[in-house]
């Protein structure tokens, strides 16, 4: 089983989204940043390598959203909310990014594999910092 990993990433009550470049039939669907785990490295290594590798930036991790979710037949996906350490979020990898307020969560075009997230992270945003001091 592949296991990918996601980062919520907050940062002043927004959520940040990337936006896929590769491969085509993914390109242009936003995602929360991540990817896959390398054998022998654990899942909460392998979540800070990748946003390092793909934004540039160092995130400390905060707490697992949910368990496993099921991408596919030979993958799943395991999310943890995260705040930056250092460093502005650059798209290295990505078309774009974006941050998203607690309004803005549906304005994007999810990944199908992200969709079931975004939507627990919806229904308790303010659990999760989404929105905590926007006034939203």
């Amino acid at each position: 089983m592949t296991v990918v990993v996601g980062a919520a990433i907050v940062s002043g009550g927004r959520l940040l989204t990337a936006q896929r470049a590769e491969p085509p039939h993914m390109a242009g669907g936003w995602e929360l940043p991540g990817g896959k785990v390398d054998p022998g490295e654990s899942d909460e290594d392998a979540l800070v390598r990748e946003c390092h590798e793909e934004l540039a930036v160092k995130v400390r991790l905060e707490r697992r959203v949910g368990g496993d979710w099921r991408l596919s037949d030979r993958a799943l996906l395991r999310v943890w909310t995260a705040r930056l350490v250092e460093g502005e979020p650059r798209a290295l990898e990505h078309l774009a990014l974006r941050w998203l307020t607690p309004a803005e969560l549906y304005e994007v075009d999810w990944l199908p594999g992200d969709r079931p997230v975004i939507d627990v992270l919806a229904a308790d945003a303010p659990a999760y910092g989404i929105g905590v001091g926007l006034g939203e």
